[in-house]
């Protein structure tokens, strides 16, 4: 019974310890053996993406459209950046390669929200609802101008769907 009681005491021990190391990797030796393994961690995947140029605004960096998790999301990389003169910049999904200056009503578009930051790394969740397949761009507009700061025509990264 002790012998039972020290295995199970063990063993939880040992899933106790390795749980936090997800996504690490991890070496270990014993006496005649060495290896290493990987523990899987959901890594992203990207469905699409583009760079960024100028509409009304210097805008630059580049831009992917991933799946992590079973979600998707939009990306910008730590290269963005667009003019820091919009008062209310927001991200744009538009079904046009190259969308308009300005939008006479935003029938073509989705806007997934008020842009984070002027510069650097961001992320959007992009809802499940949302067919990718009817976009091609992604926009930077000013919502109180009605002016397309920047956008990139967005390509898909393999032949499949990327809905």
């Amino acid at each position: 019974m002790k012998l039972h009681r020290w295995v199970l005491l063990t063993m939880t021990a040992t899933v106790l310890s390795i749980a936090p190391l997800a996504g690490k990797t991890i070496s270990h030796a014993s006496g005649l053996t060495q290896g290493s393994m990987t523990i899987a961690q959901s890594q992203p995947s990207a469905i699409a993406s583009g760079s960024f140029v100028a509409g009304e605004a210097p805008t630059t960096g580049t831009v992917r459209i991933i799946t992590q998790g079973g979600h998707r999301y939009l990306e910008f990389d730590g290269a963005f950046s667009t003019s820091d003169q919009g008062p209310d910049l927001h991200v744009l999904l538009d079904a046009t390669a190259q969308p308009p200056a300005s939008y006479e009503n935003l029938g073509s578009a989705i806007n997934l929200g008020a842009l984070s930051s002027f510069t650097g790394s961001q992320r959007y969740p992009i809802p499940d609802s949302i067919d990718l397949n009817e976009f091609q761009s992604v926009v930077i507009w000013c919502r109180m101008a009605n002016a397309t700061f920047g956008y990139a025509p967005l390509r898909p990264a393999s032949s499949a769907s990327v809905r």
